[in-house]
């Protein structure tokens, strides 16, 4: 017997993946609680039961795909073995974005909302910066100098490649890897 409390984490679940679908979809600024709840199979007043506002969810849906991502990079860098072979398997997953798929669309859209939302955009700013962090120390183990901006600065091209794909599906990872590698020489 499911119980009532499963119940409301598979509802909160549904409407997380729905919010980050739509986001993706649709755009940050389109996704109402009615589409939402729609898209989630659920009544309208079941969103403002689990989240305290429509901003409050499409940030944490946002923020749990950002930070899947994010919590790849210790894996990446755990089996890397120098900074060149960091840089080719922290571009390895590139090419699986084309800069128009959901992923894609879903950075570029919370990107832009956190511009205007300064709560959201503290909220990814710590994500990117535990991210630059982690890659900074690893730089800084292997010699590599001025590590936390060659961190920030691989890691923000990184970004930058993803969007730049939508437009020329040309920067693969096999073409922007041995540009990326020179930095962290």
């Amino acid at each position: 017997m499911v119980t009532s409390a499963e119940r409301g984490h598979e509802v909160r679940q549904r409407l997380l993946a729905s919010a980050a679908e739509l986001i993706a979809e649709r755009g940050w600024a389109a996704v109402s609680t009615r589409l939402l709840a729609e898209r989630a199979g659920v009544a309208g007043g079941l969103v403002h039961y689990h989240f305290p506002s429509l901003r409050a969810l499409l940030s944490e849906a946002a923020l749990g795909v950002i930070g899947q991502l994010a919590g790849q990079v210790d894996a990446v860098l755990a089996e890397a073995t120098t900074p060149q072979d960091a840089v080719d398997r922290l571009l390895g997953g590139l090419d699986e974005y084309s800069g128009r798929d959901p992923v894609s669309l879903l950075f570029v859209e919370t990107y832009l909302a956190a511009t205007r939302d300064p709560s959201l955009a503290a909220e990814v700013a710590s994500v990117v910066a535990a991210v630059r962090g982690k890659f900074a120390d690893w730089l800084t183990a292997r010699g590599v100098p001025d590590p936390a901006n060659t961190a920030a600065t691989v890691m923000a091209a990184i970004d930058g490649v993803m969007v730049h794909r939508a437009l020329d599906p040309g920067l693969t990872a096999r073409v922007v890897a041995p540009v990326l590698g020179r930095s962290v020489r």
